[in-house]
């Protein structure tokens, strides 16, 4: 039991790394500061599996790891989470040309109504980051 324990403590502590390296220390501190008891369990699995398991996987690069999040994030019209992603793409070296052209192929595959709230979410976030005056630079 104790080896599942420190399995499961080892994800966790690589899944809260790299949470903290693409979101951001203040908005997974603050996640994590909200969570109540129930919460917490969300927390857990999203910060283990998700992260500490899928994006801690040396198979794929952060970057291509947040393309495709935009990507999928868009098909499940997801907005709030893409708002989320897209800070965590620029992180990730996600050029602006590069978002917009995922917006662009999945807005073909998953339809208007998906694409426009993409697009427009990851509009707002490339204007509070200030990413479109750094891609005119």
């Amino acid at each position: 039991m104790a080896d599942i324990k420190s399995e499961t403590q080892a994800l966790f502590d690589q899944g809260l790394n790299l949470r903290r390296e693409v979101l951001g220390t203040e908005y997974v501190d603050g996640s994590l500061a909200r969570a109540n008891e129930f919460m917490m369990a969300f927390q857990h699995i999203t910060t283990e599996w998700c992260w500490g398991y899928t994006w801690g996987r040396p198979g794929l690069e952060k970057k291509t790891r947040s393309m495709l999040n935009l990507a999928m994030l868009t098909a499940l019209n997801r907005p709030a989470e893409i708002k989320l992603h897209v800070k965590g793409a620029l992180n990730n070296g996600v050029t602006v040309e590069e978002i917009k052209e995922i917006l662009l192929q999945a807005t073909v595959y998953c339809g208007i109504p998906a694409g426009l709230d993409a697009f427009k979410v990851a509009n707002q976030v490339l204007e509070e980051e200030g990413a479109f005056k750094e891609a005119q630079a």
